[in-house]
């Protein structure tokens, strides 16, 4: 296998994307200027332009008409705590894990009937082309718009039942956990994989970023049994980022047979 070899802009960002990292670079510092790149590292200002670009493009620095760019502040935390797949007695999990946060949550939600696109009919395991029930969520903690969401259901999973839609209805606004299970279906587990992508064009517009920057996606499924019921993609953008935090204290102590 022939070795990668490293552009000198990628060499530059490794670098700078570094002394971010481990702080030499803290948060609001003044970010080295084209020239202080260019007399640092020894090469032209192109190259020196593709290097800081790609510090912004992720992210990183920011930068704004007739003033310095600068390190970006530490990002905040969104926690997708355990109790975010556990239904409070009333209300959203998301209302619920913000106000356990001492911040005020809120979303805009909006649904429609679609048909099923491949990658999402395959998660659905249900054939591309069916119905099903499209749900797109902006969340704002605090008023700032923090991720983005979208869901969807089967149609035929709640046929013309009052739980058919996830905000309206009696049951606009639970959790799926208990929505569902207001029309005899059980879900019994959720399954997450981590997509890192770019933002797009559309995501950006509503979350007030950059197209193209760095973002992860966290593409979630729940089940009854080994039946899909819904999937959902939470589109996760700098400055924030999840935290889980899983109790293990139940895992030891089964483990150790402490009844």
């Amino acid at each position: 296998m022939r070795p990668i070899t490293k552009r000198k802009y990628e060499t530059i960002a490794d670098d700078l994307r570094a002394r971010i990292i481990d702080g030499r670079l803290p948060p609001g510092a003044r970010f080295p200027t084209l020239a202080e790149i260019q007399e640092d590292y020894g090469v032209a200002e192109g190259t020196a332009f593709r290097a800081a670009k790609m510090l912004f493009d992720e992210g990183l620095t920011d930068t704004r008409p007739g003033a310095a760019t600068r390190v970006r502040g530490r990002p905040e935390v969104i926690r997708l705590v355990r109790a975010w797949y556990l239904d409070p007695p009333s209300g959203s999990p998301w209302h619920a894990e913000m106000a356990a946060q001492g911040r005020v949550g809120a979303f805009e939600a909006h649904s429609e009937t679609a048909g099923a696109p491949p990658a999402i009919a395959e998660r659905l395991s249900i054939a591309t082309g069916d119905s099903v029930v499209r749900t797109a969520y902006k969340y704002t903690a605090d008023a700032k718009p923090t991720f983005t969401a979208t869901s969807w259901e089967p149609l035929g999973l709640t046929g013309t039942t009052a739980a058919q839609t996830p905000e309206g209805g009696p049951f606009g606004g639970w959790g799926i956990i208990r929505r569902l299970a207001e029309v005899g279906i059980t879900v019994t587990r959720a399954v997450e994989e981590i997509v890192p992508r770019t933002l797009t064009g559309p995501e950006a517009e509503t979350l007030g970023l950059r197209a193209g920057i760095a973002i992860i996606v966290i593409e979630r499924t729940h089940y009854a049994g080994d039946k899909p019921v819904e999937t959902a993609d939470m589109v996760i953008p700098p400055p924030y980022r999840p935290r889980y935090e899983i109790p293990v204290e139940t895992v030891a102590e089964e483990e150790m047979g402490v009844e």
